[in-house]
């Protein structure tokens, strides 16, 4: 039988936090990424349209939440898949890493001139069996909160690490 790959200093990870990044949400900016995306809902563009609705601005596109705190990369600084080098804490997974997924609870609106502070944790760190062979999942957990404490979203990104054996 061979070793696990998921050993119990990895395992004692889970639950721990390993970045933490702020940011202002700006109007441009997010206004950008929804023509960009072809999202063209009046309450990201018009403030009126947004007071009609309630709100005390133009909202910020709920996708857009975790651009707001991503940092500059130069090219240098990517993964051969574009990604960027992890920026927080390492976490020991010898291997190829590729994207497994993400997933994202919205829990309220953020405007101009907010911050929000992404806590990402560790979720989870589990070894699966597939076809062509054992990998480890491993699952962060991006809690996103503006400067009132309030929870804006949540953001769930497993990475999928296959060894070189």
């Amino acid at each position: 039988m061979s070793e696990p790959l998921v050993t119990p200093e990895l395992a004692a990870l889970v639950g721990t936090v390993v970045e933490q990044h702020r940011g202002e949400v700006c109007a441009t900016e997010f206004q950008r990424y929804a023509a960009a995306v072809g999202d063209h809902n009046p309450l990201y563009f018009d403030r009126d349209a947004a007071a009609a609705a309630g709100h005390p601005d133009v909202v910020m596109p709920p996708m857009f939440v975790t651009y707001v705190v991503a940092p500059v990369a130069d090219l240098a600084d990517l993964r051969p898949d574009g990604i960027p080098v992890d920026r927080g804490r390492p976490i020991p997974l010898p291997g190829k890493r590729m994207a497994g997924g993400q997933e994202a609870e919205y829990h309220a609106w953020a405007y101009p001139g907010d911050t929000l502070t992404a806590t990402t944790r560790i979720g989870g760190i589990v070894e699966k069996q597939g076809r062509s062979g054992r990998f480890v999942v491993l699952t962060r957990e991006i809690s996103f909160e503006n400067q009132r404490g309030e929870l804006v979203a949540v953001v769930r990104r497993s990475t999928i690490v296959r060894p070189e054996e």
